[in-house]
């Protein structure tokens, strides 16, 4: 956030944003799996969702941030605090939640699991005792390792079927997962939603409130899907958020089609750009509720002890690759056709919806150990 902001050039600019993209990748990987690893079965989809919402916050304070400070400068080209443009004060803000989460993570145990699989059992008994209650230690730990293969680490090969050398269908399911949240667009709100919504002829003030707003809706969708992961379960509620993603993109889609051309700007008429509004947040609440939070909750999940942490690690890779693909290619896909860009990720969340009912197994109410691959 320091370098980012501090940078002089595009290329020092670039190097500290890869810099602290490894460092939110790993982040990404790694919550998923320590949550699900310390929580016990009947709170666990609650609890894991919880990193969703944490990062909708983030987004949503960072709106409520950008908004703030250009506004107080100007503009986010203009000159703000020690005559430094606005802009690089919203990187630099980012050193504050950076450092509450480091000092935070300062106090939390270690995995117990992870402790198993290193040997150290009687550390692993300890904190299991203090997470699921006392006397319950020596239990978990004799079930944890149970369920993790004697004979050797885990490792990157656990990925593969003994007995074919192809990879388990279940690597195969999360990578459904993994891919199939970000082929639905859902980073293109947030990445360029106010330059979209600009495009289309909000001014550049109601698309940083619009910005504002779908942040909101999206915790708003994220408690409520809080509120029902461990009664309802995970499946239904992707099911739920496909169907839902798949019409109003379709809308989406629709709207962006009759845009016209006035002065050399794309603009939409009243109705439909209220239409558009509409959709698009509806659109952002049916994400919320659903892949959203469900994904990294099944990922935390559903693979096996032996291979949960490499399968993750490559899941979130492709899921991060999958980000990096819509969100480079959106300005050039837009350009050529806004309504086809859009049509891509309503196809997308329809396929989606299909992908789940044939692939995905619900894991609702399941301890960790019981998962088989």
């Amino acid at each position: 956030a320091i370098g980012t902001g501090a940078a002089d050039s595009s290329m020092v600019f670039i190097i500290f944003r890869l810099i602290g993209g490894l460092g939110v990748g790993a982040a990404s990987v790694l919550c998923p799996v320590y949550i699900s690893e310390v929580t016990p079965a009947n709170i666990r989809g609650r609890l894991s969702s919880v990193q969703q919402i944490m990062i909708i916050t983030g987004l949503t304070g960072a709106f409520v941030a950008n908004y703030v400070l250009a506004n107080t400068a100007g503009s986010s080209t203009a000159e703000f605090w020690l005559g430094y443009p606005a802009w690089r004060w919203m990187f630099w803000m980012q050193v504050i939640p950076a450092g509450i989460f480091f000092f935070a993570l300062l106090t939390i145990p270690e995995s117990p699991r992870y402790l198993v699989a290193k040997g150290k059992e009687a550390e692993a008994e300890k904190i299991l005792s203090r997470l699921f209650g006392a006397g319950t230690g020596a239990a978990k730990v004799a079930e944890i390792r149970a369920s993790l293969a004697v004979d050797h680490k885990p490792s990157f090969s656990d990925l593969l079927d003994p007995a074919t050398r192809k990879v388990r269908a279940i690597l195969w399911a999360g990578l459904v997962l993994a891919v199939f949240q970000q082929l639905v667009g859902i980073n293109i709100v947030f990445y360029y939603g106010s330059v979209l919504w600009q495009s289309v002829g909000f001014s550049e003030d109601d698309a940083l409130k619009i910005n504002i707003l779908s942040g909101t809706l999206s915790i708003l969708a994220c408690l409520v899907a809080i509120a029902v992961i461990d009664k309802i379960g995970r499946k239904p509620l992707l099911l739920i958020g496909s169907a839902g993603m798949a019409v109003t993109l379709g809308v989406l889609t629709w709207c962006f089609s009759t845009a016209t051309t006035v002065n050399g700007a794309l603009t939409l008429g009243d109705q439909v750009g209220l239409t558009a509004l509409i959709a698009a947040n509806l659109y952002v609440v049916f994400f919320n509720l659903s892949w959203g939070p469900v994904m990294w909750v099944m990922l935390g999940e559903m693979f096996p002890n032996q291979m949960r942490g490499s399968a993750l690690a490559v899941a979130g890779f492709a899921q991060w690759i999958a980000n990096f693909l819509i969100s480079v290619s959106f300005p050039a896909l837009a350009a050529i056709s806004l309504p086809m860009t859009y049509g891509f990720y309503a196809v997308s969340a329809l396929v989606s919806f299909f992908l789940v009912q044939k692939l995905i197994q619900e894991t609702r109410g399941k301890e960790l150990e019981d998962m088989k691959g």
